[in-house]
Protein backbone atom coordinates (compact mmCIF):
# COMPACT_ATOMS: atom_id res chain seq x y z
CA UNK A 1 0.00 0.00 0.00
CA UNK A 2 1.04 3.64 -0.41
CA UNK A 3 2.85 5.41 2.45
CA UNK A 4 3.71 9.10 2.46
CA UNK A 5 7.31 8.27 3.41
CA UNK A 6 7.69 7.17 -0.23
CA UNK A 7 7.67 10.88 -1.11
CA UNK A 8 11.26 10.98 0.12
CA UNK A 9 12.19 8.32 -2.46
CA UNK A 10 10.31 10.17 -5.20
CA UNK A 11 12.24 13.34 -4.27
CA UNK A 12 15.56 11.47 -4.42
CA UNK A 13 14.79 9.99 -7.86
CA UNK A 14 13.83 13.45 -9.20
CA UNK A 15 17.10 14.94 -7.90
CA UNK A 16 19.11 12.08 -9.43
CA UNK A 17 18.53 10.53 -12.83
CA UNK A 18 14.86 9.73 -12.54
CA UNK A 19 13.50 6.20 -12.27
CA UNK A 20 10.44 3.98 -11.90
CA UNK A 21 8.89 3.35 -8.50
CA UNK A 22 6.47 0.46 -8.07
CA UNK A 23 3.73 0.30 -5.44
CA UNK A 24 2.47 -3.22 -4.83
CA UNK A 25 5.67 -5.16 -5.62
CA UNK A 26 7.86 -6.95 -3.10
CA UNK A 27 11.65 -6.43 -3.09
CA UNK A 28 12.08 -9.65 -5.07
CA UNK A 29 9.69 -8.41 -7.78
CA UNK A 30 6.75 -10.55 -6.66
CA UNK A 31 3.35 -8.88 -7.21
CA UNK A 32 1.61 -8.49 -3.86
CA UNK A 33 -0.90 -5.94 -5.12
CA UNK A 34 -2.28 -2.69 -3.75
CA UNK A 35 -5.80 -1.78 -2.70
CA UNK A 36 -7.80 1.28 -3.78
CA UNK A 37 -5.88 1.68 -7.04
CA UNK A 38 -8.64 3.84 -8.53
CA UNK A 39 -8.40 6.31 -5.65
CA UNK A 40 -4.60 6.35 -5.76
CA UNK A 41 -4.61 7.06 -9.48
CA UNK A 42 -6.44 10.29 -8.70
CA UNK A 43 -4.82 11.21 -5.41
CA UNK A 44 -1.12 10.50 -5.94
CA UNK A 45 -0.39 12.91 -8.85
CA UNK A 46 -1.91 15.81 -6.88
CA UNK A 47 -0.26 14.79 -3.61
CA UNK A 48 3.19 14.55 -5.23
CA UNK A 49 2.70 17.84 -7.07
CA UNK A 50 1.55 19.65 -3.92
CA UNK A 51 4.30 18.24 -1.67
CA UNK A 52 7.24 18.17 -4.12
CA UNK A 53 6.23 20.51 -6.93
CA UNK A 54 6.78 17.93 -9.68
CA UNK A 55 4.53 16.02 -12.06
CA UNK A 56 4.70 12.23 -11.96
CA UNK A 57 2.94 9.76 -14.24
CA UNK A 58 1.00 7.16 -12.22
CA UNK A 59 0.18 4.11 -14.33
CA UNK A 60 -2.04 1.17 -13.40
CA UNK A 61 -0.41 -2.23 -13.94
CA UNK A 62 -2.06 -5.63 -13.67
CA UNK A 63 -0.79 -9.17 -13.31
CA UNK A 64 -2.72 -12.43 -13.18
CA UNK A 65 -3.18 -12.08 -9.45
CA UNK A 66 -3.39 -8.40 -8.53
CA UNK A 67 -3.12 -4.74 -9.56
CA UNK A 68 -0.12 -2.53 -8.78
CA UNK A 69 1.07 0.99 -9.67
CA UNK A 70 4.03 2.29 -11.63
CA UNK A 71 5.27 5.81 -10.89
CA UNK A 72 7.38 7.28 -13.68
CA UNK A 73 9.65 9.93 -12.17
CA UNK A 74 11.72 12.14 -14.45
CA UNK A 75 14.95 13.88 -13.47
CA UNK A 76 14.39 17.57 -12.80
CA UNK A 77 16.50 20.59 -13.72
CA UNK A 78 15.59 22.46 -10.52
CA UNK A 79 16.33 20.97 -7.07
CA UNK A 80 13.41 19.22 -5.34
CA UNK A 81 12.94 19.22 -1.55
CA UNK A 82 10.74 17.19 0.76
CA UNK A 83 9.79 18.81 4.09
CA UNK A 84 12.59 21.33 3.54
CA UNK A 85 15.28 18.68 2.99
CA UNK A 86 17.02 17.49 -0.16
CA UNK A 87 17.59 13.85 -1.06
CA UNK A 88 19.43 11.91 -3.77
CA UNK A 89 19.87 8.27 -4.66
CA UNK A 90 23.20 6.58 -4.06
CA UNK A 91 23.05 3.05 -5.40
CA UNK A 92 19.95 1.54 -3.83
CA UNK A 93 19.89 4.01 -0.92
CA UNK A 94 18.14 7.33 -0.41
CA UNK A 95 20.50 9.80 1.29
CA UNK A 96 19.89 13.24 2.74
CA UNK A 97 22.17 15.96 1.40
CA UNK A 98 23.82 18.36 3.80
CA UNK A 99 26.97 20.42 4.20
CA UNK A 100 29.23 20.68 1.18
CA UNK A 101 27.31 17.92 -0.62
CA UNK A 102 24.15 20.02 -0.48
CA UNK A 103 26.01 23.16 -1.55
CA UNK A 104 27.56 21.47 -4.57
CA UNK A 105 24.25 19.81 -5.48
CA UNK A 106 22.39 23.13 -5.50
CA UNK A 107 25.15 24.87 -7.47
CA UNK A 108 25.18 22.11 -10.07
CA UNK A 109 21.39 22.25 -10.43
CA UNK A 110 21.65 25.95 -11.20
CA UNK A 111 24.52 25.44 -13.64
CA UNK A 112 27.23 26.75 -11.32
CA UNK A 113 30.36 25.38 -9.73
CA UNK A 114 31.70 26.48 -6.36
CA UNK A 115 34.52 28.55 -7.86
CA UNK A 116 32.12 30.38 -10.21
CA UNK A 117 30.23 32.19 -7.42
CA UNK A 118 30.91 35.92 -6.85
CA UNK A 119 32.36 37.36 -3.62
CA UNK A 120 30.82 40.75 -2.88
CA UNK A 121 33.42 42.11 -0.44
CA UNK A 122 36.51 41.17 -2.48
CA UNK A 123 37.79 43.88 -4.85
CA UNK A 124 40.61 44.60 -7.26
CA UNK A 125 42.61 46.14 -4.40
CA UNK A 126 42.69 42.69 -2.76
CA UNK A 127 44.48 41.10 -5.75
CA UNK A 128 48.14 40.18 -5.31
CA UNK A 129 49.79 42.06 -8.19
CA UNK A 130 53.05 40.13 -7.79
CA UNK A 131 51.23 36.86 -8.44
CA UNK A 132 49.51 38.43 -11.46
CA UNK A 133 52.87 39.44 -12.93
CA UNK A 134 54.28 35.95 -12.41
CA UNK A 135 51.18 34.50 -14.06
CA UNK A 136 51.74 36.72 -17.09
CA UNK A 137 55.22 35.25 -17.53
CA UNK A 138 54.04 31.67 -17.02
CA UNK A 139 51.26 32.06 -19.59
CA UNK A 140 53.41 33.44 -22.41
CA UNK A 141 53.32 30.24 -24.40
CA UNK A 142 49.68 29.22 -24.09
CA UNK A 143 48.03 32.63 -23.79
CA UNK A 144 50.33 35.38 -25.09
CA UNK A 145 47.50 37.93 -24.96
CA UNK A 146 47.65 37.83 -21.16
CA UNK A 147 51.13 39.37 -20.96
CA UNK A 148 50.03 42.20 -23.24
CA UNK A 149 47.01 43.05 -21.09
CA UNK A 150 47.86 46.06 -18.93
CA UNK A 151 44.47 46.59 -17.27
CA UNK A 152 43.89 44.29 -14.29
CA UNK A 153 40.11 44.33 -14.59
CA UNK A 154 40.22 43.45 -18.28
CA UNK A 155 42.66 40.62 -17.62
CA UNK A 156 40.40 39.10 -14.96
CA UNK A 157 37.38 39.48 -17.25
CA UNK A 158 39.21 37.58 -20.00
CA UNK A 159 39.91 34.80 -17.50
CA UNK A 160 36.17 34.74 -16.64
CA UNK A 161 36.96 35.71 -13.05
CA UNK A 162 35.07 39.04 -13.07
CA UNK A 163 31.30 39.29 -13.50
CA UNK A 164 28.84 42.20 -13.14
CA UNK A 165 31.29 44.25 -11.13
CA UNK A 166 32.29 41.44 -8.79
CA UNK A 167 35.20 39.01 -8.59
CA UNK A 168 34.55 35.29 -8.23
CA UNK A 169 35.73 32.79 -5.65
CA UNK A 170 38.29 31.45 -8.13
CA UNK A 171 39.92 34.91 -8.26
CA UNK A 172 40.18 34.99 -4.46
CA UNK A 173 41.95 31.64 -4.33
CA UNK A 174 44.16 32.14 -7.39
CA UNK A 175 45.30 35.74 -6.95
CA UNK A 176 44.15 37.01 -3.55
CA UNK A 177 46.53 38.69 -1.12
CA UNK A 178 44.93 36.83 1.77
CA UNK A 179 42.47 34.14 0.59
CA UNK A 180 42.20 32.70 4.11
CA UNK A 181 40.39 35.89 5.19
CA UNK A 182 37.50 34.83 2.96
CA UNK A 183 37.86 31.04 3.09
CA UNK A 184 39.59 30.07 6.33
CA UNK A 185 39.80 26.44 5.22
CA UNK A 186 41.77 27.28 2.04
CA UNK A 187 45.17 26.20 3.37
CA UNK A 188 47.28 23.05 3.17
CA UNK A 189 49.08 20.90 5.74
CA UNK A 190 52.35 18.96 5.64
CA UNK A 191 53.39 16.57 8.38
CA UNK A 192 56.22 14.16 9.13
CA UNK A 193 54.77 11.02 10.73
CA UNK A 194 56.60 8.32 12.66
CA UNK A 195 53.44 6.19 12.53
CA UNK A 196 49.82 6.72 11.51
CA UNK A 197 49.13 8.30 14.90
CA UNK A 198 52.49 9.80 15.94
CA UNK A 199 53.54 13.06 14.29
CA UNK A 200 57.05 14.49 14.51
CA UNK A 201 56.62 17.93 12.92
CA UNK A 202 54.11 19.80 10.76
CA UNK A 203 53.62 22.96 8.70
CA UNK A 204 50.54 24.94 7.64
CA UNK A 205 50.85 26.49 4.19
CA UNK A 206 48.77 29.59 3.40
CA UNK A 207 48.52 32.15 0.63
CA UNK A 208 46.88 32.00 -2.78
CA UNK A 209 47.06 28.77 -4.76
CA UNK A 210 50.13 29.74 -6.78
CA UNK A 211 51.91 30.78 -3.58
CA UNK A 212 50.87 27.54 -1.89
CA UNK A 213 52.21 25.48 -4.78
CA UNK A 214 55.60 27.16 -4.51
CA UNK A 215 55.71 26.97 -0.70
CA UNK A 216 54.62 23.33 -0.54
CA UNK A 217 57.24 22.17 -3.05
CA UNK A 218 59.96 24.22 -1.36
CA UNK A 219 59.02 22.96 2.13
CA UNK A 220 58.93 19.34 1.01
CA UNK A 221 62.33 19.60 -0.68
CA UNK A 222 64.12 21.43 2.13
CA UNK A 223 62.49 19.97 5.24
CA UNK A 224 60.61 16.72 4.63
CA UNK A 225 62.13 14.75 1.76
CA UNK A 226 65.63 13.33 1.45
CA UNK A 227 67.86 14.09 -1.51
CA UNK A 228 70.54 11.75 -2.83
CA UNK A 229 73.78 13.38 -3.94
CA UNK A 230 75.66 12.36 -7.08
CA UNK A 231 78.02 14.07 -9.49
CA UNK A 232 77.99 14.70 -13.19
CA UNK A 233 81.60 15.62 -13.83
CA UNK A 234 82.07 18.54 -11.39
CA UNK A 235 78.37 19.30 -11.10
CA UNK A 236 76.65 18.28 -7.90
CA UNK A 237 73.27 16.64 -8.62
CA UNK A 238 70.51 16.33 -6.02
CA UNK A 239 67.83 13.70 -6.66
CA UNK A 240 64.71 13.60 -4.47
CA UNK A 241 63.74 10.24 -2.96
CA UNK A 242 60.46 10.60 -4.93
CA UNK A 243 60.31 11.86 -8.53
CA UNK A 244 59.98 15.64 -8.50
CA UNK A 245 57.49 15.76 -11.38
CA UNK A 246 55.18 13.27 -9.67
CA UNK A 247 55.24 15.23 -6.40
CA UNK A 248 54.56 18.52 -8.19
CA UNK A 249 51.71 17.00 -10.22
CA UNK A 250 50.16 15.56 -7.05
CA UNK A 251 50.26 18.95 -5.31
CA UNK A 252 48.77 20.75 -8.31
CA UNK A 253 45.98 18.19 -8.61
CA UNK A 254 45.20 18.59 -4.92
CA UNK A 255 45.00 22.39 -5.15
CA UNK A 256 42.88 22.43 -8.31
CA UNK A 257 40.38 19.67 -7.60
CA UNK A 258 39.78 20.29 -3.91
CA UNK A 259 36.28 20.96 -2.58
CA UNK A 260 36.88 24.32 -0.89
CA UNK A 261 33.39 24.35 0.61
CA UNK A 262 34.50 21.45 2.82
CA UNK A 263 36.76 21.69 5.86
CA UNK A 264 39.02 18.82 4.69
CA UNK A 265 42.25 20.55 3.64
CA UNK A 266 44.96 19.20 1.35
CA UNK A 267 47.06 17.00 3.65
CA UNK A 268 50.51 15.67 2.79
CA UNK A 269 51.73 12.99 5.20
CA UNK A 270 55.38 12.00 4.92
CA UNK A 271 56.37 8.61 6.36
CA UNK A 272 59.70 6.80 6.19
CA UNK A 273 58.65 4.65 3.24
CA UNK A 274 55.75 6.50 1.65
CA UNK A 275 54.16 9.89 1.06
CA UNK A 276 50.35 10.23 1.22
CA UNK A 277 48.29 13.02 -0.36
CA UNK A 278 44.68 13.34 0.87
CA UNK A 279 42.29 15.82 -0.69
CA UNK A 280 38.58 16.39 0.02
CA UNK A 281 36.55 16.38 -3.20
CA UNK A 282 33.59 14.76 -4.94
CA UNK A 283 34.36 12.67 -8.00
CA UNK A 284 32.16 12.89 -11.08
CA UNK A 285 30.39 9.85 -12.48
CA UNK A 286 32.41 10.27 -15.69
CA UNK A 287 35.74 9.91 -13.89
CA UNK A 288 35.50 7.44 -10.98
CA UNK A 289 38.63 6.49 -9.05
CA UNK A 290 39.00 3.33 -11.19
CA UNK A 291 39.85 5.49 -14.21
CA UNK A 292 42.69 7.42 -12.58
CA UNK A 293 45.35 5.10 -14.00
CA UNK A 294 43.94 4.89 -17.54
CA UNK A 295 43.11 7.44 -20.19
CA UNK A 296 40.07 9.51 -19.19
CA UNK A 297 38.37 12.79 -19.93
CA UNK A 298 39.18 15.95 -18.02
CA UNK A 299 36.41 16.76 -15.52
CA UNK A 300 37.80 19.36 -13.08
CA UNK A 301 35.92 19.99 -9.84
CA UNK A 302 36.80 23.71 -10.12
CA UNK A 303 36.77 24.51 -13.87
CA UNK A 304 37.77 28.19 -13.54
CA UNK A 305 40.74 27.38 -11.31
CA UNK A 306 41.78 24.53 -13.60
CA UNK A 307 41.58 26.81 -16.66
CA UNK A 308 43.92 29.40 -15.11
CA UNK A 309 46.43 26.70 -14.13
CA UNK A 310 46.22 25.37 -17.69
CA UNK A 311 46.93 28.81 -19.18
CA UNK A 312 49.91 29.10 -16.84
CA UNK A 313 51.27 25.90 -18.40
CA UNK A 314 51.10 23.95 -15.13
CA UNK A 315 48.59 21.31 -16.26
CA UNK A 316 47.25 19.70 -19.40
CA UNK A 317 43.56 19.76 -20.35
CA UNK A 318 43.40 16.11 -21.33
CA UNK A 319 42.99 14.40 -17.97
CA UNK A 320 46.58 13.10 -18.00
CA UNK A 321 47.68 14.33 -14.56
CA UNK A 322 46.93 11.15 -12.62
CA UNK A 323 48.48 9.02 -15.38
CA UNK A 324 51.63 11.15 -15.39
CA UNK A 325 52.16 10.51 -11.68
CA UNK A 326 52.06 6.76 -12.31
CA UNK A 327 54.46 7.01 -15.26
CA UNK A 328 56.97 9.18 -13.38
CA UNK A 329 57.11 6.71 -10.49
CA UNK A 330 57.51 3.67 -12.71
CA UNK A 331 60.21 5.46 -14.69
CA UNK A 332 62.51 5.59 -11.63
CA UNK A 333 61.69 2.10 -10.41
CA UNK A 334 59.16 2.95 -7.70
CA UNK A 335 56.04 0.80 -7.24
CA UNK A 336 52.86 1.86 -9.01
CA UNK A 337 51.14 4.57 -6.92
CA UNK A 338 47.81 3.77 -5.27
CA UNK A 339 44.61 5.82 -5.62
CA UNK A 340 41.73 5.48 -3.14
CA UNK A 341 38.41 7.27 -2.73
CA UNK A 342 36.80 7.19 0.71
CA UNK A 343 34.62 9.58 2.71
CA UNK A 344 34.53 12.12 -0.15
CA UNK A 345 38.33 12.29 -0.26
CA UNK A 346 40.86 11.22 -2.87
CA UNK A 347 43.99 9.62 -1.49
CA UNK A 348 47.24 9.13 -3.41
CA UNK A 349 49.97 6.92 -1.92
CA UNK A 350 53.46 6.94 -3.43
CA UNK A 351 55.74 4.29 -1.96
CA UNK A 352 59.47 3.89 -2.38
CA UNK A 353 61.78 0.90 -2.64
CA UNK A 354 65.54 0.68 -2.01
CA UNK A 355 67.63 1.96 -4.90
CA UNK A 356 68.75 -0.83 -7.18
CA UNK A 357 72.30 0.52 -7.38
CA UNK A 358 74.10 2.78 -4.92
CA UNK A 359 74.60 6.33 -6.07
CA UNK A 360 78.12 6.39 -4.63
CA UNK A 361 80.53 3.52 -5.36
CA UNK A 362 84.29 3.37 -4.81
CA UNK A 363 84.87 3.64 -8.56
CA UNK A 364 82.73 6.77 -8.77
CA UNK A 365 84.50 8.29 -5.79
CA UNK A 366 87.88 7.81 -7.52
CA UNK A 367 86.54 9.43 -10.68
CA UNK A 368 85.21 12.36 -8.67
CA UNK A 369 88.58 12.82 -6.99
CA UNK A 370 90.34 12.92 -10.34
CA UNK A 371 87.76 15.35 -11.75
CA UNK A 372 88.30 17.71 -8.80
CA UNK A 373 92.08 17.51 -9.10
CA UNK A 374 91.86 18.06 -12.84
CA UNK A 375 89.93 21.26 -12.18
CA UNK A 376 92.20 22.47 -9.34
CA UNK A 377 95.61 20.85 -8.89
CA UNK A 378 96.08 22.70 -5.56
CA UNK A 379 92.92 21.28 -3.96
CA UNK A 380 93.46 19.80 -0.49
CA UNK A 381 92.33 16.44 0.85
CA UNK A 382 90.10 18.26 3.36
CA UNK A 383 88.38 20.15 0.53
CA UNK A 384 87.86 16.94 -1.48
CA UNK A 385 86.38 15.21 1.57
CA UNK A 386 83.98 18.11 2.15
CA UNK A 387 82.81 18.29 -1.48
CA UNK A 388 82.29 14.53 -1.82
CA UNK A 389 80.84 14.20 1.68
CA UNK A 390 83.38 11.52 2.61
CA UNK A 391 85.73 11.20 5.58
CA UNK A 392 89.36 12.24 5.16
CA UNK A 393 90.44 8.67 5.85
CA UNK A 394 88.28 7.46 2.93
CA UNK A 395 89.77 10.07 0.59
CA UNK A 396 93.31 9.24 1.74
CA UNK A 397 92.65 5.55 1.03
CA UNK A 398 91.43 6.28 -2.53
CA UNK A 399 94.36 8.61 -3.22
CA UNK A 400 96.80 5.95 -1.99
CA UNK A 401 95.26 3.46 -4.41
CA UNK A 402 95.49 5.99 -7.26
CA UNK A 403 99.15 6.60 -6.48
CA UNK A 404 99.82 2.87 -6.31
CA UNK A 405 98.16 2.42 -9.71
CA UNK A 406 100.39 5.12 -11.16
CA UNK A 407 97.50 7.42 -11.95
CA UNK A 408 98.29 10.21 -9.46
CA UNK A 409 101.40 11.82 -8.01
CA UNK A 410 102.09 14.50 -5.45
CA UNK A 411 104.63 17.15 -6.45
CA UNK A 412 106.33 19.39 -3.87
CA UNK A 413 105.66 19.69 -0.16
CA UNK A 414 102.44 18.98 1.68
CA UNK A 415 101.61 22.71 2.10
CA UNK A 416 102.95 24.26 -1.12
CA UNK A 417 102.83 21.24 -3.43
CA UNK A 418 100.26 20.22 -6.03
CA UNK A 419 98.69 17.14 -7.62
CA UNK A 420 99.67 15.74 -10.98
CA UNK A 421 97.57 13.23 -12.92
CA UNK A 422 99.92 10.99 -14.84
CA UNK A 423 97.30 9.08 -16.80
CA UNK A 424 93.60 9.89 -17.06
CA UNK A 425 90.69 8.95 -19.24
CA UNK A 426 87.36 10.73 -19.03
CA UNK A 427 84.93 8.45 -17.22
Amino acid sequence: MWKDKYLKTVCAFANSNGSLLYIGLADNGEVIGVRNTKTLLEVLPNKINNRLGILVDVILKQSNTAEYLELKINATYAPVSYNGKFYKRSGSNTIELNGSNLTNFLLKKYGKTWDDVIVEDFGLEDINVETIEKFKLWSRKRAPFIEEEKDLKSLLEKLNLYENGYLKRAAVLLFGKNPQRYFIQAHSKIGKFLSHSEILTSDIIEGNLFEQLEKIIDTLRTKYLKSYISYDKLNRVETLEYPYNAIREAVINGLIHRDYSDTTVLQIRVYDNEIVFTNGTTLSREVPIEKFKINHISKPFNPLIANVFYRAGFVESWGRGTNNIVEECLKVGLPEPEYNYTFSSVQLIIRKTPLKTPLKTPLKTKEHILELIKADKNITIAQIAQILERSRDTINEHIANLKKAGVLQRRGSRKSGYWEITQYDDP
